[in-house]
Formats: C-alpha cells, structure tokens, sequence
C-alpha cells in the first residue's frame, strides 16, 4: 500500500491532522516540539460518494472504499539534514513515503508555541524543502563517490548514474527540488533509484484557525497566508495547496457522519477539508479508482493511471489477470444516468474492452476470465 508522509516544522498541527485523517486519537498532540519522536501509522479509506450512488442502484449489503496509508513524521527543523533535531532519523522516515503532505501553520495563536517565534508559512515551506534538498545533496555526494572508480573502469550503468549526479547537483545547489527536473522515462526510472527526497509530489495543507475556516475555503485568496501559500506551491512545483482547520477536523473525526456535516454546514463549510486532502493526496500519488457492483457489496478498487484491463482486474485476484478474456464497461456517470446496467446497454454505453483498454477513474467494471 503506497502512503503519504505528514511533515511540517513542529507545532504546525502535523499530529492532530494525522488524528483527524486517520479518525483516530493515535498521535500525542502536544503544545511543545518533538512531542511526537515514533512514526505514527494509520490507514485512511478514501472518501468516494459513488459508492452509496451505485448500491442504492444494485441494492448491495456492503460498501468497501479504497485506501491508503498516512504516516505522522515528527517536525522537522533548520539542520535537519545535518543532524539537528534528530533530523537524520525523520528524514529517513519521509525517504519511505511515496509522497508528502506539508502541513503548513496559516493561524495566529499567542497560546501555541511557533518553533520561530512568528507565523510565516512561506519561510516555513522554504525550511523544510531546503532541507529536503540539502540531505539529497549529501546522499548524491556520496552516491557519486561510490560510483565514479566504476565509471572510469568502463560500467556503463555507474557512468550513467555520475551523469545523471551531474545533472541533478547544480539542480539542487540552486534551491530546486529534483521533482522538477524534465528527465527521459530511461533516466527517470535510474532517477527512481537514487530515492531523493525532493522528488516526492507535495501536497500543502494551509491550517488556518477555526474561524477563518468558512472564509478561506469560500475564498481562499481572501486569506493572506493561505493565498501565500497557494501562490508559492503553484509557482514553484505546480503543487496543489488545500485548506483544512486541523483542530475543527479533529473534533469532527468522534462524530457521527450525518453529525460531522450538519456541524459543518452550521459553520457555512460544505466538505471536511480532510475529505478533500485524503482525494488529493491520492491522485497526487498517481492512483485512480473503478467500480464494481452487485447484491453482495459495491466496492472501490485501486490501479495506478494508466493501467490496462488485466493489471485492473489482477487487483482482485491475479486469476482474474492470468484468464483474462474481456472487461464489460460502463462509465459511472452514465450508469447513474440511465438508471441500470441494461439501460446503459441499449443505449450503447455499456462495452465490451479487450487488453489494451485504459482503464478510467469511474469505470463501472465485471470481468470475464477462464483459468
């Protein structure tokens, strides 16, 4: 299961995001740095409305959502990559994930220690991605060493790998992370290897205090820090930046879901921030979500972009993969549409795919297999 690491200096509100995500009271959330050291784990099920649509339609027993897992990694410092702060130990941490939330302090509150002094997400963002990219330097400082008597003996792979070092480097010395170097799919895959940290996706999580929660998820440019912020991470990775109250999500997670969002209408909010960052977060790691349906349960199932009917039915049993013969499909709009599977039909949006069909975010999908 790929998982998503939450990151941040301390006291940004990493641990009660990590809460409110997981719905759980797992990680210690404290008014002082460090107070989480252990990595905390949850798995989070991913919000999908279509799941009770589709069960209304096939009258099923059960609903089963797709998930992914969401680490709580303790705040980050100036000189983390050197050492500072245990730096070394939560940076090895965030080396595992497979992609990054920055949770990011948008709120000012005399009671909450700031580990600076003041609240300014721009140079708090500035922080962590430095040190990101200086331990990455250090890794490709030693990578290179280790490679450059092989290169000059003739391997062709450890020439390729100083190469690609050379490239990333300057890259890097200029403050730029490695995700947004334009590598060949070749030298990405090589790239893949070196496991660098500043080649994660990044999603940011703008925490703003719980009255300005309404405002800024109305109209998130209406909050300066929160505007700052989607300023910085459009401009700099073309990064997605969502606006969450971590203290409010966290409240919400003991509540039942009709409660949650009657609690968050009266306060003029129409979704859980968390609901739309666990969405984010998962697109941002490349997964995408098809459907099936009976009387049995409707269930979400997760394949990365672009993969091809076999991979997707490989994902319930490796039989289904190894026989495949055809995939039955129909978009979830237009099923929902038309009301039923032969409905969709006779009105020909219901098709017959072979193996070299993509499968799409939506797709309404039974196998037909022969092992």
């Amino acid at each position: 299961m790929l998982k998503a690491g939450i990151v941040g200096l301390p006291n940004v509100g990493k641990s009660t995001l990590f809460n409110a995500v997981t719905r759980t009271r797992k990680a210690e959330a404290a008014n002082y740095p460090f107070c989480t050291i252990d990595p905390n784990i949850g798995i989070v099920m991913v919000p999908d409305e279509r799941l009770a649509v589709l069960s209304k339609i096939s009258g099923s027993q059960k609903l089963v959502p797709t998930a992914i897992e969401f680490v709580d990694i303790a705040g980050l410092v100036k000189g983390a990559s050197e050492g500072a702060g245990l730096g070394n130990q939560f940076l090895a941490t965030i080396r595992e994930t497979d992609a990054i939330v920055q949770v990011v302090r948008c709120f000012v509150n005399d009671d909450i220690i700031h580990e600076l002094g003041s609240v300014d997400p721009i140079r708090d963002i500035e922080i962590i991605n430095s040190e990101l990219i200086l331990a990455d330097m250090a890794a490709l400082e030693k990578r290179r060493s280790s490679r450059e008597k092989k290169a000059k003996g003739g391997d062709k792979e450890s020439k390729k790998e100083v190469e690609l070092i050379d490239i990333i480097m300057p890259h890097l010395d200029s403050g730029k992370p490695a995700l947004t170097i334009d590598f060949s799919a070749d030298d990405a895959e090589i790239v893949k290897g070196f496991f660098l940290l500043s080649s994660k996706r990044t999603i940011y999580a703008c925490n703003v205090a719980e009255d300005e929660l309404a405002g800024a998820t109305e109209n998130p440019d209406s909050h300066p820090q929160v505007a700052a912020v989607r300023k910085f991470a459009s401009e700099h990775s073309g990064a997605e930046a969502i606006v969450i109250s971590a203290r409010i999500e966290e409240d919400l997670s003991d509540l039942a879901p009709e409660e949650a969002a009657e609690f968050l209408a009266d306060m003029g909010v129409k979704d859980s921030g968390v609901s739309n960052l666990i969405r984010g977060v998962y697109h941002l790691l490349g997964l995408r979500t098809y459907l099936t349906t009976g009387v049995q349960e409707t269930r979400a199932w997760t394949i990365r972009q672009g993969d091809k009917a076999p991979a997707a039915a490989g994902v319930i049993h490796t039989d289904f993969e190894r026989g495949f013969i055809a995939a039955e499909v129909v978009h979830y709009d237009d099923l929902v549409t038309l009301g039923t599977k032969h409905a969709a039909k006779e009105a020909g949006k219901l098709r017959i795919e072979g193996k070299e069909y993509v499968v799409k975010d939506g797709d309404v999908i039974e196998f037909r297999f022969n092992v």
